[in-house]
């Protein structure tokens, strides 16, 4: 008997998604609650669960289709079982040009079924999928590992190959011209990109954005850090970042100057007595911005456990639609990915975001003497119809003060 596979709920006000894989195929074994499919939604990417244990029946939507909730998408046979090869069809995958034709096509057999997106990155770098550890959900492959492993593979340096063409005009060929064609891909953006793209926009044409800067000495933080790392993730089971020190520092700088924790309504200006910290991480389908909320209530390591978490459970897709809801301002950390500096743009209705950079050991005087530092640069992105200059300078002082005596943070200074 065939039982219909319908789109779930996806949270409130989520009225469609799009298919963005599917994890089983027709002719596929499947058991009770197994993930079949995974949808996009505006924010996450969400799995839909085989109702019955069975076989896998006809896909009723394809890869990038829009679906709504509660409509039906594929059949699972309950019951049944799998036949000995299964003759439906494989998902689409991009051809690759005919020069990597020696690399090793990914199959979609298996839990380890390669999503699109990982199918283009593994015909991109050549890199053979049987040999990529996955640390994805349920130890699927992901982009970056397959990123990660490409740059572990040893460089091979292939011989030029002989120019034998003529030009039209009798000439030799011009020296160096490529050995295959000029190509193109074009990808439809996922509906996370597409969201990310309009409320970029949105913030753009609405707010009255203003960036000031500042830098702050990374010392005393690093040394604490360096002294106190073990026994923290001992004592806590996490490691200790510096993202707790800027967290726990940002809250103590937003009770000084409480405009950057507000917010615009129309005509009114909303204040906040609590401090919901939005903190930008990765994903496979782009920046994500989970809540830590009540960050201002938190301890270090509270935070840093938050934001492990969160990093996690962003790279495998399992974020929930709440904990990316709400924020009243947000930190952003481009220094991972070696960024020096930026303008960040802020993320609606917030009204400020923050910005962190790599750190660079720097030349500074310090009493009378010129010696190196590490150094990083501070972005604070804000909305001048409610922020003023004075108040944001005020807030990256008081940011800068905690972060190089976080004596402060301790005793709230």
């Amino acid at each position: 008997m065939a039982t219909e596979v319908l789109v779930p709920t996806l949270g409130e006000s989520i009225t469609e998604a799009t298919l963005g894989e599917w994890l089983k195929k027709p002719g596929d074994a499947v058991r009770a609650d197994e993930p079949i499919a995974s949808l996009e939604t505006d924010k996450v990417s969400v799995e839909v669960p085989s109702p019955v244990a069975g076989v896998m029946g006809a896909h009723a939507v394809a890869v990038g289709d829009t679906v709504q909730v509660g409509a039906m998408i594929a059949t699972v046979d309950a019951g049944g079982a799998a036949p000995a090869q299964a003759a439906a069809p494989q998902p689409a995958v991009t051809q690759a040009p005919q020069a990597a034709a020696t690399t090793p096509e990914p199959t979609g057999d298996g839990p380890a079924a390669l999503s699109p997106s990982v199918r283009r990155a593994v015909l991109e770098h050549g890199v053979d999928p049987a040999g990529v550890k996955g640390t994805g959900k349920d130890g699927r492959i992901t982009k970056e590992d397959v990123e990660a492993a490409a740059q572990a593979k040893p460089a091979v340096v292939a011989p030029a190959p002989a120019v034998a063409n003529a030009s039209s005009d009798g000439g030799d060929a011009p020296a160096g011209r490529a050995a295959v064609g000029r190509r193109e891909e074009r990808v439809r953006m996922t509906r996370l990109r597409q969201t990310i793209a309009k409320r970029l926009k949105h913030a753009q044409d609405t707010a009255a954005m203003l960036t000031t800067f500042n830098d702050v000495d990374m010392t005393a933080v690093m040394e604490a850090r360096t002294k106190y790392k073990d026994l923290f993730e001992k004592k806590h089971g996490v490691r200790l970042g510096f993202m707790g020190f800027f967290v726990k520092a940002a809250c103590m700088a937003l009770k000084d100057v409480p405009s950057v924790n507000a917010s615009i309504d129309g005509d009114d200006i909303v204040y906040h007595d609590y401090a919901d910290i939005s903190v930008a991480v990765s994903s496979p389908g782009g920046l994500v911005v989970p809540v830590i909320r009540d960050a201002d209530r938190m301890s270090v390591a509270q935070v840093e456990k938050q934001i492990g978490d969160y990093g996690r459970r962003a790279k495998d897709g399992t974020l929930k639609m709440d904990e990316m809801r709400g924020g009243t301002f947000t930190i952003s950390n481009g220094g991972v990915f070696g960024s020096l500096m930026s303008t960040p743009i802020i993320n609606p209705p917030q009204s400020a975001v923050l910005g962190l950079h790599r750190i660079d050991e720097r030349p500074v005087v310090l009493n009378g003497q010129i010696v190196a530092r590490p150094m990083m640069y501070l972005a604070l992105s804000y909305d001048h119809r409610l922020i003023d200059g004075r108040e944001a300078v005020t807030f990256l002082v008081a940011l800068k003060n905690a972060i190089e005596d976080p004596t402060r943070i301790l005793i709230d200074l």
